[in-house]
C-alpha cells in the first residue's frame, strides 16, 4: 500500500524506505513470534541488520556508513515498526542517540575509534535514567572521579536499550556534585571495561525482543580519552540527543500504528457477517477512516520534525509534538485494531494483540507525554512573549 505522505518523499528516499520494509517483511516477520516469546532478539538478525546499512544511516562513508540523511534514519525506523517496533527500537537508538552523539560530540580519535565499528558490527546504548532519575533527567547518582589519566565511575543505570547486546555505552554521571547539572559529563564505556557489568534484564509488557537492563558501575574505569564532549557538558549532549531521538520514537509509534491499521484492514476485508465484508459497514467505516486521518497526520509530522532537522532550522517543538501525537495515535489505533479484528483480535495468533502490547512504551520512554506537553508549552510561551 502507498500512503499519501509517501508520495512527498524523494525518490531515493522512497527506495531506500521500500528496502527496509522488504527486509523487514521477508527476514524479520518470521522471527516476530518467537522472540516476543522469548523476550529476546533472534541474532542471526544483527550481521543482516549491519549489511542492510540502517546500522549507521547518517555516518560518513569513511567511516564505512551510509552517509545518508536524518531523514532517511526515521523512514527506516518508520519502516521497521510497520513489522516489529522491538527491531525499530534497536535500530533507532543506534541512529538517532549514540552514533549521533559520536558524530556530533565525538573528537578526530573518538570518531575514528568507534564509528567503523558501529557500522560494521558494534551495537550501542545510550545510558542516561537511573532509579531516582527519569523525567528528571539530571538528578544523577552516578559519579565520576578522575585518577590520573582515567575517570572511575561508580553508580547504576536502568532501563538501558539495547543492553543486552552492546559493546559501546554512552554513560552520563556527574564528576563535580556540587556544581549541580553542570557537572554531568558524558563518558564513552566498553563493554569489557573493568568494573562494567550489564545487570538485570526487564521483563516487559512490550517490545520484549528489544532488551532493557541494568547497568553497574564498580570502580568502573575509563580512559579519559574517553570523554565524550567537554568534562561538565553532558547535560547539553544529553538535552540536544534526545531532542532528535524524539523524532525516532514518533517513527517508530508511526510505523506501528500503520502496521496494525494494515493489518486490520485485510482482516476486515476478508471477515464477513450478515452476507458482506464488516469493511462494508458504517459503524466500522468512521472509526476505520478516522484513524487512517490520525496517521496520515502523524506521519506529516514526524516527516516534518525530521526535515527541519536535517536543514538545519529550529525542530525541538516540532520534535515534542511529533512524539507525544504519534504516541497517542499508536495506542488508539492499535486499540481499535484489537477491536476490529473481534475475538481473534484478543489472541497471539493475530499481530494487533502484540502492536498494542508494544504501542505503551511510546508515551513512556524518551521523555514522558507530560514532558513533552512541557516542553511544548514553554517553547509556546517563550514564543509569545517575544
Amino acid at each position: 500500500m502507498t500512503h499519501p505522505a509517501l508520495t512527498h518523499l524523494a525518490e531515493e528516499e522512497r527506495l531506500f524506505r521500500d528496502s527496509v520494509l522488504a527486509f523487514a517483511k521477508s527476514q524479520v516477520a518470521p522471527k516476530v513470534g518467537a522472540m516476543d516469546h522469548a523476550g529476546a532478539i533472534d541474532t542471526s538478525l544483527l550481521a543482516p541488520l549491519f549489511e542492510l546499512g540502517v546500522m549507521g544511516v547518517e555516518v560518513p562513508a569513511e567511516y564505512g556508513g551510509a552517509e545518508s540523511s536524518f531523514m532517511n534514519a526515521i523512514l527506516a525506523v518508520e519502516a521497521m515498526a510497520e513489522v516489529d517496533p522491538s527491531i525499530s527500537v534497536f535500530i533507532d537508538v543506534q541512529n538517532t542517540l549514540v552514533n549521533n552523539c559520536i558524530l556530533r560530540w565525538g573528537s578526530a580519535e573518538q570518531k575514528q575509534r568507534y564509528l567503523p565499528k558501529m557500522t560494521r558490527e558494534w551495537v550501542g546504548s545510550y545510558a542516561l535514567s537511573e532509579a531516582g532519575s527519569g523525567s528528571d533527567a539530571f538528578a544523577l547518582a552516578t559519579r565520576g572521579e578522575q585518577q590520573g589519566n582515567e575517570w572511575v565511575l561508580n553508580g547504576r543505570k536502568l532501563w538501558i536499550t539495547n543492553a543486552a547486546e552492546s559493546s559501546l555505552f554512552i554513560v552520563f554521571a556527574n564528576v563535580a556534585p556540587e556544581q549541580g547539572y553542570r557537572g554531568i559529563t558524558a563518558f564513552l564505556v566498553e563493554r569489557d571495561s573493568p568494573g562494567f557489568s550489564v545487570g538485570k534484564k526487564e521483563d516487559k509488557l512490550g517490545i520484549r525482543a528489544s532488551s532493557t537492563c541494568e547497568l553497574v558501575l564498580e570502580d568502573c574505569r575509563v580512559p579519559a580519552a574517553n570523554v565524550l564532549g567537554e568534562v561538565g557538558r553532558g547535560y547539553k549532549i544529553a538535552i540536544e540527543t534526545l531532542n532528535e531521538g524524539r523524532i525516532g520514537i514518533g517513527a517508530q509509534m508511526l510505523g506501528l500504528a500503520q502496521g496494525a491499521f494494515d493489518f486490520a484492514m485485510g482482516y476486515m476485508a476478508e471477515r464477513k457477517q450478515f452476507g458482506k465484508p464488516i469493511i462494508e459497514f458504517q459503524g466500522m467505516e468512521f472509526q476505520y477512516a478516522q484513524v487512517a486521518t490520525e496517521i496520515e497526520a502523524a506521519r506529516l509530522m514526524v516527516y516534518n520534525a525530521a526535515r527541519l532537522k536535517d536543514a538545519g532550522q529550529p525542530f525541538v517543538k516540532e520534535a515534542a509534538m511529533a512524539k507525544l501525537f504519534s504516541s497517542q495515535v499508536a495506542e488508539r489505533a492499535a486499540s481499535l485494531c484489537v477491536e476490529f479484528l473481534g475475538g481473534v483480535g484478543f489472541t497471539r495468533e493475530y499481530p494487533v494483540e502484540k502492536f498494542f502490547r508494544d504501542a505503551k512504551i511510546g508515551k513512556i520512554y524518551e521523555g514522558t507525554s507530560n514532558m513533552q506537553l512541557g516542553t511544548i508549552a514553554k517553547l509556546l510561551r517563550t514564543g509569545a512573549s517575544k
